[in-house]
């Protein structure tokens, strides 16, 4: 062996941490909370950088893409794996900003638990509520960290009112701080009764550990928290219960049986640890740290319950797909289960395919470890993918997956329980893209292939009539950032189209169709015939945008549904969603309807592909029929405004067909809620700078899909077809 290739091997290391000393953690909030921010001090105190990035300085680990840096946002999220206390942390910033609420949920899928920042001058915000809602949606145990108390309007108190009432989770609350606003300087460690301070400290890397004494100003409020604390976890834990049963005082309770019954708590997410501080002035983000290893899960506490189908051979969920200039695609699995190694071979259950493992890296934002193995647990990046996408499960062989297959019922639809899969948000705006020029047609749809596989909430279709490539994504934020890729990371200046709203359609009343095909092609006879009914599942003027999961057997006396085989079902289903996927009004997917097979029949010699197309030619029939309804996005819409600005910002929503739901006055401070159309909303950003004098700050996330009126409707229709 060369000593190059002695070199190469030392550097080749695998991930032997053990699963109890793993922390898989994400960091999730509001835009401008101060995610990043407390990611850069992490790692500064971890010793894994040895400066403090900053965002407005646009120096930091985790934003290290060029546009994240240039808008002083966090866009894609970023891997950071670092040391703390004997631990091994895997830690993902995520993205604030609706656009890029794909990015906090494929994010969410992998993770173990979470740390949600709120800004203590604001409270739980929009985007606060939408993330916490993602994490519910996968039972993540979290901890909230109230930043920001070094603000004049900080207000620890009402933070935590924020959080029971827009949250809806108990509250346990850690530490006191102590002082508030420019005197803020550290915080009480309730658990302990110790004081935390800061205040001589220049980078926040020292700080002095007092006992808080009967003397001190904190001393009683503190003492007072702290047997609330010990009474809220006496209702949630049997060890410190039989404590209090035993008389035992309140005084005499360690602080280490109660961070066992919090972290007991919290991995049961019965109650959410509280914790406060300043990153930007480097104050309490060590003993954020210390409750990671303390209070959240380590990956064998977490049950994901497609990995009994695997046991201990490998299974794992590629989340995030990037492209290396250097290195190809690189892409990000969670390992759920056993172990994967450089060079091997793994099955895409997805794609049904093998592919090969051509390096096993590990990943810290923009630097690169070689690994020669990882197991369990961990976080890792793979290149030499070639056909696995943002989604896909990634298993040990064809066997594994046959194996896990026979454990299950032979309907097919439930092949998703073996699949670690993940929600997809549907996109909302569309716009064309065209090259500058035919000449670089070829490098445009190369970089919308390698783009759309790193980001599925990015689609590009081919309009049938016009020829032109559509554009759909979360927003125009979204789209423009995409633009702004082409450009400077495939060296194409693509040209947007007019930004469209993605409408959806629907149906008013139930259709009944039957429809009968009996054609001779070539030489065959093509004989069947469907009979099916279309059923509206509009809840008054509100929809919840459920998509056709397949239809409901209601066969008629003479039917015998039950005969169908799967290959038939599959069929049948494929042509309604095809009929479903374009409807009648604006060629828009039709939503919120629920289809009845009542009865099928066909010839022996009529093939599969040909029942696809004869339900789908029913299900249009019965769409022209009926009488269709235009749905539209709508959006629930933030606004923070002074009250200089909140009348005027008032009439404007007004003129914006929006429905406010409340306004809520603090300070100068007016917090305005509201539920506007997203037509109504292209190119807000702009107007509201330009009406409050750029005062005013916003955000918005979809909200769901409502029937528009017959006047708007035919506004829309006009747009879009002339």
């Amino acid at each position: 062996m060369s000593s190059a290739n002695h070199s190469k091997a030392r550097r080749l290391v695998g991930l032997d941490v053990p699963e109890n000393k793993i922390r898989n953690i994400g960091i999730m909030a509001h835009i401008d909370a101060g995610k990043t921010t407390t990611t850069e001090r992490m790692l500064y105190y971890s010793g894994f950088t040895n400066h403090l990035g900053d965002v407005d300085d646009g120096d930091t680990i985790t934003d290290y893409m060029e546009q994240e840096r240039e808008r002083g946002i966090t866009i894609t999220s970023a891997a950071v794996t670092f040391p703390w206390k004997g631990y091994h942390v895997n830690l993902i910033d995520t993205p604030g900003h609706v656009d890029f609420t794909l990015e906090v949920e494929r994010c969410l899928r992998i993770l173990d638990g979470a740390i949600a920042v709120i800004d203590g001058s604001a409270g739980v915000e929009a985007q606060t509520v939408t993330v916490w809602h993602q994490a519910d949606r996968y039972k993540i145990p979290r901890i909230i960290y109230i930043n920001k108390m070094d603000k004049t309007q900080a207000d620890f108190n009402l933070s935590i009112e924020s959080i029971k009432s827009k949250l809806s989770v108990l509250p346990l609350i850690l530490q006191n701080p102590i002082g508030n606003g420019r005197s803020f300087r550290g915080v009480v460690d309730l658990l302990n009764m110790k004081k935390l301070l800061w205040s001589n400290s220049v980078d926040g890397k020292t700080y002095k550990i007092d006992n808080l004494q009967p003397t001190d100003d904190l001393y009683t409020e503190s003492l007072t928290m702290r047997n609330f604390l010990i009474e809220q976890l006496a209702d949630l834990d049997d060890h410190i219960a039989n404590l209090i049963l035993m008389d035992t005082k309140y005084e005499d309770i360690s602080a280490n049986d109660l961070t066992k019954a919090i972290r007991k708590v919290t991995i049961n997410s019965k109650a959410v640890p509280i914790l406060c501080g300043s990153s930007f002035k480097n104050k309490g983000v060590q003993p954020l740290l210390d409750s990671v290893v303390h209070y959240l899960p380590n990956p064998s506490q977490i049950d994901h319950p497609f990995t009994k189908f695997y046991q201990n051979s490998l299974c794992g969920l590629a989340f995030k797909i990037i492209n290396d200039k250097q290195r190809g695609p690189l892409t990000f699995v969670r390992i759920f289960s056993g172990k994967i190694e450089n060079g091997q071979s793994v099955f895409n259950i997805n794609k049904e395919c093998s592919e090969k493992v051509t390096k096993l890296l590990q990943i810290s934002a923009d630097s690169v470890t070689d690994l020669s193995h990882a197991s369990s647990g961990h976080i890792v990046a793979i290149s030499g993918l070639k056909e696995t996408i943002t989604g896909d499960t990634l298993v040990k062989n064809l066997t594994t997956v046959t194996r896990a297959k026979k454990s299950l019922d032979k309907d097919e639809e439930t092949v998703d329980e073996i699949l670690a899969s993940m929600n997809v948000p549907e996109p909302v705006f569309f716009c064309s893209i065209e090259p500058p020029s035919q000449a670089y047609m070829k490098q445009l749809d190369y970089a919308l292939a390698c783009l759309t596989k790193e980001d599925p909430s990015l689609r590009v279709t081919t309009d049938n009539e016009t020829g032109q490539t559509i554009l759909s994504g979360m927003g125009e934020l979204h789209l423009e950032i995409i633009k702004d890729r082409i450009l400077k990371e495939y060296g194409v200046d693509a040209d947007l189209g007019d930004l469209q709203v993605s409408y959806r359609e629907s149906i008013k009343q139930s259709i009944e169709e039957e429809f009968i095909l009996d054609q001779t092609i070539g030489n065959k006879k093509h004989q069947a015939t469907i009979h099916l009914s279309i059923h509206s599942l509009l809840d008054g003027h509100n929809t919840s945008g459920m998509k056709f999961k397949g239809f409901i057997p209601k066969p008629t006396k003479e039917a015998e549904l039950y005969k169908l085989k799967r290959p038939e079902i599959n069929a049948i289903n494929n042509g309604i969603r095809s009929a479903l996927s374009k409807g009648t009004i604006l060629g828009f997917p039709v939503i919120d309807v629920e289809v009845h097979l009542h009865n099928v029949s066909k010839s022996y010699s009529t093939s599969l592909p040909m029942l696809t197309t004869v339900t789908a030619m029913c299900v249009e029939r019965a769409l022209r029929k009926g009488e269709s309804i235009l749905l539209e996005p709508t959006m629930l819409l933030d606004i923070n405004s002074n009250s200089t600005y909140s009348d005027r910002v008032l009439s404007d929503l007004g003129q914006r067909r929006s429905q406010i739901l409340n306004v809520d006055a603090r300070d100068d401070l007016r917090m305005i809620r509201a539920i506007t159309p997203l037509s109504e909303l292209l190119g807000y950003s702009t107007a509201i700078r330009t009406m409050t004098s750029g005062t005013t700050s916003f955000t918005m996330h979809m909200h769901d899909y409502q029937v528009m009126s017959e006047m708007d409707k035919q506004t829309a229709v006009s747009k879009l077809k002339y």
